[in-house]
């Protein structure tokens, strides 16, 4: 199959409309993942992991959030076989409806004290099942842009679904901080609930518009010549799976790193260092407004100068800013908090920026929701444990932020690693 010259036929207001729809739908489902991420910093524990010990409490919140990221290579085996099978579109469809109606749900949870043990293990079903939704979204939105854009502007138009994690990021912190003004008792027992029930009419808004978007011209001509794998996950693992090694190292940055410094860090400043949580929320705003700006850039370097080169600087840069960042949130001073904690996302997101166009050049067109899902996923699977390894370190080092910084230095520098061989091993 020719990939070139089956793109060359799509009109350039066609592409852009299938990436902004990739953009809204993956917005809006990583606004409904991100909310259960910031819950778990500064409601969760206190609500549904209630115990005596805060520490263990978090620990407990923190484990519950990771099990959703364990999920997700689930989702994307699943989703992965139905995007490679019968079609991209039908596909996401599928994710962004399940995620909003779980998050919604989420909402409607009585809390411990209401149900006793019920309500943590509910809770924890629900996350199982936000990851099973994420796990077939982000493969499927990067795939569907990439696959209708023009071949030399595909970093850019990759780059648009990865804008919805920031987006998502300013709706999930933004609804949070607004309920968070809230006096404590009336944000304990209802205020924190409405971000989540604002899933279920955004859930409206997404399917408007995935109805909207047309099928993969690359899905459609490889259906025509009945060039399908029979069994997507199988044959990229007997096929492609040093593709996939790669694929999980030059993701981890963007998506252990970005945890990091937003779930772990608006527990470790709340907690360990006595900081306000408006202004733990404030800065991860500000850094995700900043961030817009970075992946568009990110994406139009890619495009210019590869994705795995941008990925490797990248992830350079960011173990390069890893000690200064936290070194910036330990004076505790408002506005070097947010100045580092929007430096640090802000670094990390040039090679996230690059991620969706690294990992579709990886893989062949019959295996590459499949390729692009799992890799990113199994990346999001070990990602999911950084908080709750940070939590852990931080603990084991008498509350020494340079453990945290140590691990972010390390996600740094096994992305950059994950560029270099992704340059290398890119299809042309």
């Amino acid at each position: 199959m020719t990939e070139t010259a089956s793109t060359e036929r799509i009109e350039p207001a066609e592409a852009r409309k299938v990436a902004f729809a990739a953009f809204v739908g993956t917005a809006l489902e990583w606004y409904d993942y991100f909310l259960y991420g910031t819950a778990a910093s500064i409601v969760f524990d206190r609500l549904y992991f209630a115990t005596e010990d805060p520490a263990v409490a978090t620990l407990a919140a923190f484990a519950s959030f990771a099990i959703g990221f364990v999920a997700r290579p689930i989702g994307a085996v699943v989703f992965g076989h139905l995007g490679d099978r019968i079609g991209r579109r039908r596909s996401l469809l599928i994710t962004v409806t399940m995620i909003s109606i779980v998050t919604g749900l989420i909402g409607l949870l009585p809390d411990f004290v209401a149900i006793g043990l019920a309500a943590p293990l509910l809770l924890t079903a629900l996350r199982v099942l936000q990851g099973i939704a994420v796990g077939g979204e982000w493969g499927g939105a990067v795939t569907l842009a990439v696959e209708h854009a023009p071949p030399e502007q595909r970093g850019r138009f990759a780059a648009l679904p990865q804008i919805g994690s920031p987006v998502g990021t300013l709706l999930s912190s933004g609804g949070f901080y607004l309920v968070a003004m809230l006096p404590d008792e009336s944000f304990d027992s209802w205020g924190w609930r409405l971000p989540f029930l604002a899933a279920f009419p955004l859930l409206g808004v997404a399917i408007y518009l995935r109805r909207r978007v047309g099928e993969s011209p690359l899905f459609e001509q490889m259906l025509a010549e009945h060039d399908r794998a029979s069994v997507p996950a199988v044959e990229l693992f007997r096929t492609a799976w040093r593709q996939v090694l790669i694929g999980i190292a030059a993701s981890l940055i963007g998506i252990g790193g970005f945890y990091l410094l937003t779930t772990f860090v608006i527990s470790y400043g709340s907690g360990q260092l006595g900081l306000p949580k408006s202004l733990m929320l404030a800065a991860t705003l500000v850094a995700a407004a900043c961030e817009v700006v970075t992946l568009i850039f990110g994406g139009r370097l890619a495009d210019r100068f590869s994705p795995g080169k941008v990925c490797l600087w990248g992830g350079v840069l960011s173990a390069v800013m890893a000690f200064p960042v936290f070194w910036m949130i330990d004076t505790r001073n408002p506005a070097l908090v947010i100045i580092a904690v929007t430096l640090g996302i802000n670094c990390l997101s040039i090679p996230y920026a690059v991620s969706g166009s690294l990992l579709a050049g990886l893989f062949p067109v019959h295996l590459r929701y499949s390729g692009v899902a799992i890799s990113s996923n199994l990346s999001g699977t070990i990602s999911g444990f950084v908080p709750l390894a940070a939590s852990a370190l931080l603990i084991a080092s008498g509350e020494q932020s340079w453990s945290a910084a140590t691990l972010l230095l390390v996600l740094a520098l096994i992305t950059a690693l994950g560029g270099l061989l992704g340059h290398r091993a890119a299809r042309p």
